[in-house]
């Protein structure tokens, strides 16, 4: 109904959007591109979910999509020079599972790619544990690489993030365990770290009442807005507007059983929100979004602003 409300009033979808939230200001999305795919989405090897890169050092959108799809064909061929031809099936998101077991061992191929493409300066990193995949109820245990508690994952992120240029950790721990997510919080705090995006999907499920809560408990400082998660685009708005209202940033995302509709490309152009979870520049239901996102970016001309 949003797309035929569009046409009666004549406008391109985001504006539209836009309009519906009284956003002041539309902008292009930053990308967070999911190159490795773990977890769920590739068998469990390794065990976080999505290891994303972030072109921050791009200009335009256009920019962007040329750094990640020239980091992504160059990781193709690290991985198939190191672990040989089967490591470059893809997963559910389009991003390669080459099942390595050790989130290091993951970030160091990653880093060789990037070097490779002369993209090093311009890239960051973004996780998604998806940690309630590896959360063991009957034990409270986190089985990661190896059995830790809530405490040792914590420490364990701490050191990860101080390791590499990680600017944003999705659901790193159970979606109940809201305590952890507050503990990590304060430990990122210490090391100077606030800033990092401490990503809610599982934690909140676009759910306004979770969402406060997680607010309440300073569980979190960015929402994972799924429209379909939730069921209605009103309710989506509403959940971002809540979001928002916190001094929490919002991030647009995709699902891993995507369809080749690219609505999520004008929500995030619409609400201005700035981020963008797009898998891939890999399988047709993932590129529609970056094509539409890139016909967005032009149509809009010298008023585009980007990130």
């Amino acid at each position: 109904s949003a797309r035929l409300s569009a046409k009666v009033n004549q406008l391109p979808l985001y504006q539209y959007i836009k309009q519906l939230a009284s956003v002041s200001s539309i902008n292009l999305p930053m990308p967070y591109a999911n190159v490795i795919n773990g977890g769920s989405h590739a068998e469990g090897k390794p065990a976080i979910q999505e290891f994303m890169i972030v072109p921050t050092g791009a200009r335009s959108f256009r920019e962007a999509t040329q750094i990640v799809c020239e980091v992504y064909q160059t990781l193709k061929g690290v991985l198939k020079r190191k672990y040989g031809s089967r490591t470059v099936m893809v997963g559910d998101e389009g991003g390669f599972a080459p099942h390595i077991a050790e989130i290091y061992e993951v970030m160091a191929v990653l880093e060789e790619a990037l070097q490779e493409s002369g993209h090093k300066k311009k890239v960051q990193y973004a996780l998604d544990a998806a940690a309630s995949e590896f959360y063991q109820q009957h034990n409270n245990m986190y089985r990661l690489e190896r059995e830790m508690t809530p405490d040792q994952l914590i420490d364990f992120y701490a050191q990860l993030v101080k390791d590499y240029p990680i600017i944003s950790l999705e659901d790193p721990f159970d979606q109940d365990d809201f305590a952890s997510f507050t503990r990590l919080r304060e430990v990122l705090n210490k090391q100077q770290k606030a800033k990092l995006q401490i990503v809610a999907d599982d934690l909140t499920v676009t759910n306004t009442i979770r969402i406060k809560r997680a607010v309440d408990e300073n569980a979190a400082n960015c929402l994972l807005l799924k429209v379909n998660q939730i069921g209605t685009l009103t309710e989506a708005i509403a959940a971002a507007k809540l979001a928002l209202r916190s001094k929490w940033k919002v991030m647009v995302s995709h699902r891993s059983g995507e369809t080749e509709d690219p609505f999520i490309a004008d929500l995030a152009v619409g609400l201005g929100c700035g981020q963008i979870k797009l898998g891939a520049p890999c399988r047709g239901e993932r590129i529609v979004k970056y094509n539409q996102l890139l016909r967005i970016e032009e149509q809009l001309g010298k008023q585009a602003r980007f990130g």
